[in-house]
């Protein structure tokens, strides 16, 4: 559980930057965040799956580096997917 919610909240995080970073992709804030929410957890279940689950428990207890990860890793997909949903959108609408 701790992984989708670090992938969640990263991947919102990362959404809301890549609409600030990339200004041709910018669809709001809450729409960025929402469409980077997707994205973290896609591309932390993706990379989880390539990596063959490599996050885990440490001794029962929270292991903050994998929660790091997940952090970085939802923010890194949030703000990939984010700009490609935003320009492929706008390019739609014209």
């Amino acid at each position: 559980m701790e992984q989708f919610i670090g992938q969640l909240v990263g991947g919102a995080v990362g959404g809301s930057a890549g609409g600030k970073l990339v200004k041709a992709a910018d669809m709001g804030g809450a729409l960025n965040a929402i469409i980077g929410a997707a994205g973290g957890v896609a591309g932390g279940q993706l990379l989880g799956g390539l990596l063959g689950g490599v996050t885990g428990d440490a001794a029962g207890g929270m292991d903050f580096g994998a929660l790091a990860g997940n952090l970085v890793g939802g923010g890194i997909a949030g703000v990939v997917m984010q700009a490609v949903v935003g320009i492929v959108v706008k390019k739609l609408r014209g």
